[in-house]
C-alpha cells in the first residue's frame, strides 16, 4: 500500500518566499561597490537590510526542520520512518539534491569572481581557490576545515546537510528493535527525547557559543523548533503544546536575548498553529509565493555571482554613481529570480526522484 499523500500547506511556501527575498536583499545591500554607491539614496533601508536581513536565515532553518519532520517523522511517536540502515542513503540523496544546483552556482561563482578580479576593484572579491579549497567547498566542508567559502550563502547549504543528517539519525532510532517490543518502545521514546533534548541544549547552551557555528548542534535550536512545530501541528489539541513551546522560547530568551532565536520561535509558533491556512491558499498572491518558493534555492545560490558580474560592469561604466548602482541592484535581483527559475526548471526538476513509498522531506528552499 502506498503512503497517503498529505495535503499541501501554504504557509511554508509563503515563509520560504518572503525569507528568500529578504536574504537576497540583505546580501545586495551588504556586498560590493553597488551597495556602497546606492546607500546614499536610501540609507535607512540599506542599514535595516544590513542589520536585520540576515535574520531571515532563521526562517529557513525552522522551515527546514518542519519539512524534514513532515517527511521523515510527521508525528513524534510514529512507528514509520527510515530504518538505521537507510540513513546513509537518505543523507546521500539529500546531498545530491542540494549539490546539483550548488555545483552550478559554484561554477558561476568561480567564473564571476575571475571576471571581477580582472576588471573590478572590490577588495572583497573572492580569491582564486586552491584545489583543496575547491574540494572542501564541493563536499560542504569549508567551514569545518576553516576554508574560505567561494560564494555567499554556501555555509547555509553545508549546515542544512549536517542538520538533516543529524535529525535523520535521531529518527532512525525509532526503528531499532522489533515493532511492539520493549526495546522498540524505549528507542522511540529515546528518539523523541533526543530531538527535544538537543533542541533545548542548543537553545540554552550551544547556541550561545559562537565557536560552534560551523556545526549542526549550534543551529539545532531553530531546526528543532521546526521539528516541534510539525509535531504540534499534527496533534488535534494544540493549545497547551503551543503555550509550552512559547514558554520554552521565552525562557531561553530571558537567559540570553537573541534576535535570531526570537525570530525562530515566532516562525515555529506560526507553523505549529498555521492560522488562516485556507485563506492563504486562496489568496491572489499564493501562486506568486509558490513560484518564489520553488525558485528560491537557485536564486539564493546564484545571486552573489550575478552581483559580482553586474557590480563590476556598472562600476566600470558609472563608478560611484548612486542612480546606476541602484538600477544595477534591481537588475541583479531580477536576474537572480530568472536564474533560480532556470535552475529549478533544468537542473532540479529533470532529476527529481520518483515519489517513494515513504515520502522524503522537501528542501528548505524549494520542493524537489
Amino acid at each position: 500500500m502506498t503512503a497517503t499523500r498529505r495535503p499541501a500547506l501554504p504557509l511554508p511556501d509563503w515563509l520560504r518566499a518572503i525569507a528568500s527575498q529578504l536574504i537576497i536583499a540583505h546580501h545586495l545591500a551588504w556586498y560590493g561597490p553597488l551597495a556602497l554607491s546606492a546607500t546614499s539614496l536610501w540609507p535607512g533601508l540599506f542599514s535595516g537590510l544590513q542589520t536585520y536581513g540576515r535574520l531571515a536565515v532563521q526562517v529557513f532553518l525552522v522551515v527546514a526542520g518542519y519539512l524534514a519532520a513532515r517527511g521523515l517523522a510527521p508525528s513524534p511517536f510514529a512507528r514509520s520512518g527510515p530504518a538505521p540502515g537507510d540513513w546513509a542513503a537518505l543523507v546521500w540523496q539529500r546531498y545530491w539534491r542540494l549539490a546539483r544546483p550548488y555545483g552550478v552556482a559554484l561554477l558561476a561563482a568561480l567564473a564571476a569572481a575571475a571576471v571581477a578580479r580582472q576588471f573590478g576593484s572590490d577588495p572583497d572579491t573572492p580569491a582564486a581557490p586552491s584545489a583543496p579549497e575547491l574540494l572542501a567547498n564541493l563536499l560542504f566542508l569549508q567551514d569545518l576545515l576553516g576554508v574560505p567559502a567561494l560564494s555567499a550563502g554556501f555555509w547555509y547549504v553545508a549546515i542544512d546537510l549536517q542538520l538533516f543528517a543529524l535529525f535523520a539519525a535521531l529518527v532512525a532510532l525509532r526503528r531499532i528493535g522489533r515493532a511492539g517490543s520493549t526495546l522498540n518502545r524505549v528507542m522511540r521514546v529515546a528518539s523523541v527525547l533526543g530531538c527535544v533534548g538537543l533542541m533545548l541544549a542548543s537553545m540554552l547552551w550551544l547556541n550561545l557559543d559562537s565557536r560552534l557555528d560551523a556545526w549542526a548542534p549550534y543551529f539545532f535550536a531553530a531546526y528543532g523548533l521546526g521539528v516541534a512545530a510539525c509535531w504540534i501541528h499534527a496533534q488535534p489539541r494544540r493549545t497547551g503544546l503551543l503555550l509550552a513551546l512559547a514558554a520554552l522560547v521565552a525562557a531561553a530568551l530571558v537567559l540570553d536575548w537573541r534576535e535570531r532565536l526570537a525570530v525562530a520561535g515566532l516562525t515555529a509558533l506560526l507553523l505549529a498553529w498555521q492560522p488562516a491556512g485556507e485563506r492563504l491558499a486562496r489568496h491572489a498572491l499564493h501562486p506568486l509565493m509558490r513560484w518564489l518558493a520553488r525558485v528560491s534555492y537557485g536564486s539564493f545560490l546564484l545571486h552573489y555571482p550575478l552581483l559580482l558580474l553586474v557590480g563590476t560592469a556598472v562600476d566600470i561604466a558609472w563608478p560611484e554613481q548612486a542612480g546606476p548602482a541602484a538600477l544595477g541592484l534591481v537588475l541583479t535581483w531580477a536576474l537572480s529570480l530568472a536564474a533560480g527559475w532556470a535552475v529549478h526548471r533544468w537542473v532540479e526538476l529533470p532529476h527529481a526522484a520518483p515519489r517513494p513509498r515513504q515520502p522524503l522531506p522537501s528542501r528548505s528552499f524549494a520542493n524537489p
